[in-house]
């Protein structure tokens, strides 16, 4: 093995990471400050210097340009950043999938309308779906049975999805493919709608057993209403006799005389 070559093997991984602070090997750079305003062409040393001033770092972000592009910034911050705006990239990338259904040109119709959901959930989703029309012996010699069998399930499902490649023989086969009306990040978008209001249904289904156990206990609660009424009704009847009876004796004993009272007295006492 030539010796630039063993050189090349001995060497680990290759950093992607920029250069930082004493990493930097260069005598000038292009210094850019903290807010985003250039500085100018420094030497290095006066760079570490104002970034020890700053409390930030030296941060290499354009190695290859002549002087290298060094910006102030706290660097820490700055890969929790980028590690967070890649994250919610990756959250809402879209993967361009190609589902396949293989069908063969004598399907049973219950066969078929089974095959058919599976195409209307692909395309619900968002993904492209590949069908193929499986030809064994003679059914190769009747290729229009499937050209008919394609143009049927294209129609079907007309209002998901279009021909993206029209109908082609591929040796024993014949090949469509259908694209989806609509974008997978759209699909997606829907499907997490769909999920939060399912959520929120299934949160307030005790709220609806609560007004229903309200409901069924409203009739008991008035017949022991009605029940409690009962006795206040006859109440007031009581209470006028009541009150009859005291005025009448009241008015026995202002007729009777004033000294009539006093014998009964003295024979009580007596007694």
């Amino acid at each position: 093995m030539p010796p630039a070559v063993a050189r090349c093997n001995r060497g680990g991984s290759i950093s992607t990471e920029p250069r930082i602070n004493d990493r930097i090997r260069v005598p000038e750079v292009r210094l850019v400050g903290p807010s985003g305003e250039q500085v100018g062409i420094v030497p290095l040393a006066k760079a570490l210097e104002l970034a020890q001033e700053y409390d930030l770092d030296l941060v290499e972000v354009a190695a290859t340009a002549r002087p290298p592009v060094c910006k102030l910034m706290d660097y820490g911050k700055f890969k929790y950043e980028s590690a967070m705006k890649a994250r919610e990239a990756r959250k809402n990338q879209a993967h361009t999938v190609i589902k396949e259904m293989k069908l063969r040109p004598k399907i049973d119709p219950h066969d078929y309308d089974t095959k058919k959901g599976h195409v209307v959930r692909f395309l619900k989703q968002g993904d492209k779906v590949k069908i193929t029309i499986m030809f064994r012996g003679r059914e190769q010699s009747r290729p229009e049975l499937g050209f008919r069998l394609l143009q049927r399930l294209a129609s079907d499902v007309e209002e998901l999805g279009f021909i993206e490649s029209n109908p082609k023989q591929d040796g024993r086969n014949m090949i469509m493919v259908l694209g989806p009306h609509k974008k997978k990040t759209e699909a997606m978008a829907e499907a997490r709608e769909v999920a939060a209001i399912r959520k929120a249904e299934r949160q307030g289904r005790p709220a609806r057993d609560d007004e229903s156990d309200e409901a069924e206990a409203a009739p008991v609660a008035e017949q022991a209403a009605e029940t409690d009424e009962a006795p206040e009704a006859d109440a007031p009847q009581e209470l006028d006799e009541a009150t009859e009876a005291a005025d009448e004796a009241a008015a026995e004993a202002d007729v009777a005389p004033a000294d009539a009272e006093a014998p009964d007295t003295q024979e009580v006492a007596a007694s």
